[in-house]
């Protein structure tokens, strides 16, 4: 239950403290006195959207603080689940900064605004009065039957199963789409990986086929050159091994006449050598060389290969060629085994649609069964609220395919009166006798599920005299079991209330500002007369709210 509310520089508040009784708890003011005003600051803290447009002065922040008693309710779980520290008492902040910055907090840790409603909405249900459109939406109508049905953990599951089948569909679509597609690129890669393969790529052959090409295009010049080496070093009578020869004869003559001449002769006879050996290794390398047309045809056709290729495919080497007919592969790899994994991923589709089957109609068994006790429960709470005619009735269609809650269309079809049949409830039902259905089903509602706090925002709107006698009634017995807060403007409900607060507005320094406060003895009596006769109150007033009290 919400213990106390604090709320500071929001709309017409400067700052307000209020502290909330179990039980059944009233809240009354005159038009424009500022109850809505409250109902908004308390819709912070649940999470809802708002912008700088709710502070009151605009270069201070705007904070909303209620204090909630959680013991009982089984909320460790969320706690832990989002690492929050556990409190009995744990409390819900909301600040709106004047940058129009949002803040929430739950228990002084930051969280973001999906966490706080979350929480929220395990602890507190705000019935405003647009709700009562809610009444005709047939999500909210199922909502309604599944609450009452003890299907919320098998929804859940439900919804999980479901899904994980949506995803495994479309995995299953995209994978039949990829494959429809590949079927017609496959010839084309086909083609490009055969031409690849067939060229019978080699890294580093490259390198080798340039260097060879500039040889055998050449092979004139290079022969002419070689001969005029080998000519220079050993072939003619000048040639530079007769003379190193001669060379190193007239030193042999005279080292021993002149022992200085003997490293000179060492180096001319080493010199000698390695002069001899070049000459015969370049007579070896020009018997080698000769024209040959066929293979330069050869290797100037196999690099005219290679550089179209690495044009077509836009690379620079033979490596990155090797690379992308691996690549190449890989695809046509993947297009050969597209049936295969079609056929694993459409059992697995199966499989799953199996299982969202089972459990839909589980779901539509479990709802179906408990169509007859809410029928019963909500028209026997009409009858209390002055219906004595009334028919309620929930119609059930199969869907043709599996939806987010299941198979089932669900629609509370209603009649206010006798030998009227049951319709569509925007069609038939009035403003008082919606109010009076919505009530029936918060009060089914109230019985089903564990919830701490319901707050009703004038949900008598469109009753008065009896029936708002015998709805006031309804919220009090709820209130055995929960906190029931109801803002009213009529004196039948107020006077029902275990605890009264009055909301009211003041001029503090020139400026409108609302506040709240607790009514009871005499201050109480006068509040439900002015209800009853407006502001001059009148002695039957006073008696009839003496009355009222009474009862």
């Amino acid at each position: 239950m919400i213990k106390s509310l604090s709320i500071t520089n929001y709309a017409l508040i400067d700052e307000l403290e209020i502290d909330f009784s179990k039980g059944f708890s009233i809240i009354t003011g005159e038009t424009g006195a500022g109850k809505s005003i409250l109902m908004g600051a308390l819709a912070l803290i649940t999470g809802q959207r708002a912008d700088t447009g709710v502070l009151k002065k605009t270069d201070k922040k705007c904070v909303v603080e209620g204090n909630f008693l959680l013991d009982g309710y089984g909320l460790h779980g969320f706690f832990e689940e989002n690492e929050l520290d556990y409190a009995l008492e744990s409390i819900l902040r909301r600040e709106i900064s004047p940058a129009g910055k949002s803040r929430a907090f739950i228990n002084d840790t930051p969280v973001n605004l999906n966490t706080l409603k979350e929480l929220s909405f395990k602890l507190i249900d705000i019935h405003s009065q647009h709700q009562n459109l809610n009444l005709n939406q047939s999500e909210f109508q199922l909502k309604v039957v599944d609450s009452y049905a003890g299907n919320t953990n098998l929804l859940e599951e439900y919804q999980s199963v479901y899904t994980k089948y949506k995803k495994l569909k479309k995995e299953l679509e995209d994978l039949k789409s990829q494959a429809a597609k590949s079927k017609d690129d496959f010839d084309y890669l086909s083609f490009r990986f055969d031409e690849l393969e067939k060229a019978k790529l080699i890294e580093g052959e490259q390198e080798e086929l340039e260097e060879e090409a500039k040889t055998l295009n050449n092979t004139e010049e290079i022969q002419r050159n070689l001969a005029i080496i080998h000519n220079l070093l050993n072939e003619d009578e000048f040639s530079v091994l007769v003379k190193i020869k001669e060379a190193y004869l007239a030193a042999n003559r005279i080292k021993n006449v002149f022992s200085k001449i003997e490293p000179i002769e060492e180096r001319l006879n080493s010199s000698f050598i390695e002069l001899k050996d070049i000459a015969e290794e370049v007579e070896l390398t020009l018997s080698n060389i000769e024209f040959n047309p066929e293979r330069i045809e050869y290797v100037n056709s196999r690099l005219d290969l290679i550089y179209s290729l690495q044009k077509k495919h836009n690379v620079l080497s033979i490596a990155e060629l090797i690379k992308v007919k691996d690549e190449l592969d890989e695809k046509l790899q993947n297009i050969s085994s597209f049936e295969e994994r079609i056929n694993k991923l459409n059992k697995k589709v199966e499989e799953t649609k199996s299982k969202v089957k089972d459990i839909s109609e589980d779901l539509s068994k479990k709802r179906i069964k408990s169509f007859e006790k809410i029928e019963k429960y909500v028209s026997t709470q009409l009858k209390d609220l002055g219906m004595p005619d009334a028919t309620f009735k929930i119609n059930r269609e199969g869907l043709s395919e599996f939806s987010q809650s299941g198979i089932d269309k669900i629609s509370f079809l209603f009649s206010a009166n006798a030998n009227i049949p049951a319709q569509n409830i925007n069609k038939v039902a009035s403003g008082g006798e919606i109010s009076r259905l919505m009530l029936s089903i918060k009060s089914l509602l109230s019985k089903s599920i564990s919830l701490p706090t319901i707050i009703f925002d004038e949900i008598d709107t469109g009753v008065s005299g009896d029936i708002a006698d015998r709805m006031a009634s309804i919220m009090k017995k709820m209130s055995e079991n929960m906190q029931v807060i109801s803002i009213t403007h009529l004196p039948q409900v107020a006077a029902k209330g275990d605890t009264h607060y009055l909301v009211f507005k003041e001029k503090i320094n020139q400026t409108d500002t609302t506040n709240i406060k607790k009514v009871k003895g005499e201050e109480r009596i006068k509040e439900l007369a002015k209800m009853l006769s407006g502001e001059n109150i009148t002695k039957e007033a006073i008696e009839n709210a003496k009355v009222l009290l009474a009862k």
